[in-house]
């Protein structure tokens, strides 16, 4: 089988888990070309893995010019299947494969802003062109076909899997010295940037329910969390100083690895959340929110804690559980990882990759 993959490999760590993909499967025998920037970092690893890499990324959603580049690849190259990863490349990439016999895949790993009347989504997602939509979970999945109302034949539910050694070099960075806490203090993460969809503003409100003397602190990392809604919140009450903002880290998953707790409080739009199955991998213990796609994340109470979306006093709760009964958080710290290795490993994507091959074969 010959396969096109439209995509941006440009930020290393982001696109890892995609990345992998195709060199494990250009490594068993499949013929991969990638179009994508040739400055990239992953490029070197595609070359070395056997792929073609065609120094080409999308820029201009239906730019005729690029529109007829894709054309002429895939009329050359005689290709099986075009796999589309980003909008732009999927918008091009669809109306590229007019009149050309080849099977279209799209990539969903978002579970928000479908509606199958929102015209926009004509162009990509719900263009009857595309042959078939790999969802990154089961929510997306759901989400496609309830609110997309897409024919469930087209939808095929993959996670984009990860493997524990990606991890293993990353070394703990030391921010409690950094803070001046003691060495055992409970440390609890959130990494994100600000964006309604994360929910911050309940972590916020959930600092009501937290005791200051207690030896636990809350690490925020990302842009703009510190914003004036959240301050005002917080400022409400005793657990101020218990609450550090970092700010944007480039040091964020060693940042990570030092910590006991990894907090997601998002009330809508992910999938399976990237930062919940690095933090999983490091051996953090994951709070998250029951959105639908993220709460396929964790088995409740084994690999992690699932609290009601928006309740702030369930997520407070959860963490003084936690702070607590230090016995259940290190079954969940040992578990987490066993859970990734097992559920959302990156051998079973490339083997359900597989699977799907041969069935549109």
């Amino acid at each position: 089988m010959k396969i096109l993959v439209l995509s941006k490999y440009d930020q290393y760590h982001t696109v890892r888990p995609e990345a992998e993909i195709f060199i494990s499967l250009s490594k068993i025998g499949y013929d991969i070309t990638i179009m994508t920037k040739a400055n990239y970092p992953y490029t070197s690893s595609f070359r070395q893995a056997g792929i073609k890499v065609i120094d080409f990324e999308a820029q201009k959603k239906l730019n005729a010019s690029e529109v007829q580049f894709i054309k002429n690849e895939l009329q050359n190259g005689k290709y099986d299947v075009m796999h589309m990863f980003n909008n732009i490349s999927m918008v091009n990439g669809l109306a590229a494969a007019k009149n050309i016999n080849i099977t279209c895949v799209l990539y969903r790993g978002y579970s928000a802003n479908v509606n199958w009347f929102d015209p926009t989504l004509y162009l990509k997602l719900l263009r009857p062109r595309a042959d078939f939509i790999i969802c990154n979970s089961i929510g997306v999945t759901t989400i496609m076909r309830e609110k997309g109302k897409v024919n469930p034949q087209k939808l095929i539910t993959i996670n984009k899997g990860h493997k524990l050694e990606w991890y293993q070099d990353i070394e703990a960075y030391n921010i409690r010295e950094e803070l001046g806490l003691s060495k055992d203090s409970l440390l609890v993460v959130l990494v994100a940037n600000n964006r309604n969809m994360k929910g911050t503003k309940y972590l916020m409100e959930s600092t009501k329910y937290l005791d200051p003397k207690k030896n636990m602190h809350i690490v925020l990392v990302g842009r703009d969390l510190n914003n004036e809604k959240n301050l005002k919140i917080l400022n409400k009450h005793s657990f101020t100083k218990n609450i550090h903002f970092l700010g944007f880290r480039n040091n964020a998953l060693n940042i990570v690895k030092s910590c006991d707790i990894f907090l997601l409080t998002s009330i809508k739009g992910e999938s399976i959340t990237k930062s919940v199955i690095e933090a999983m991998c490091l051996g953090l213990a994951p709070v998250i929110s029951d959105i639908i796609g993220n709460k396929e994340l964790v088995v409740d109470r084994e690999s992690g804690l699932v609290v009601p979306s928006k309740n702030s006093k369930k997520f407070a709760e959860a963490l003084n559980e936690l702070y607590s009964n230090r016995k259940l958080l290190e079954h969940i710290k040992i578990n987490a990882p066993k859970h990734i290795a097992n559920r959302l490993s990156h051998d079973n994507t490339v083997k359900k990759y597989e699977k799907f091959y041969k069935t549109i074969i």
